[in-house]
């Protein structure tokens, strides 16, 4: 079995990358996606490398990733925000459509992005539907609007 796999290492650095890939998706840090990059670079030089030459293939390009295009792609990506918003919280400060009235202390829908989110009015007056609408907060599935004046 050693023998099978120190024959065909590419395989394993192709794995190795591929996991790095999905477990990036969990993070979005970009640190394993690094890592993975440098597995890629040493799946490319196995059928033509020992291992030796192969793991540093694989810690020269990983070091190169974190160094050089980790920070470029977490600039474009991110813009350098500390804390980035995601999810339903990326929500606040949206703005979108009333698609169903809010009634004067009840509950209607609001149209973001094609999405329909059960919604309050922050100030318990009526929106029409048809409305211009600003996401204030957001209380688990249920998001607060105020109207926006045109």
């Amino acid at each position: 079995m050693i023998e099978y796999l120190l024959a065909n290492m590419w395989q394993v650095w192709a794995v190795l990358a591929v996991l790095g890939l999905i477990l990036e998706l969990t993070s979005g840090d970009f640190f394993i996606m690094c890592l993975a990059i440098g597995a890629a670079g040493a799946a490319i030089t196995a059928p033509f490398a020992n291992l030796y030459w192969q793991i540093g293939v694989f810690a020269i390009v990983s070091l190169f990733s974190l160094f050089q295009v980790r920070p470029f792609v977490l600039r474009y990506l991110h813009n350098n925000e500390e804390k980035r918003v995601s999810n339903a919280d990326a929500l606040l400060g949206r703005k979108g459509r009333v698609s169903e009235t809010i009634p004067a202390g009840g509950f209607g829908y609001v149209a973001i992005d094609g999405d329909q989110w059960r919604a309050v009015a922050a100030n318990d007056e009526e929106i029409a539907e048809g409305t211009r609408v600003k996401i204030v907060s957001r209380e688990s599935t249920i998001v607060t609007v105020e109207q926006l004046v045109d």
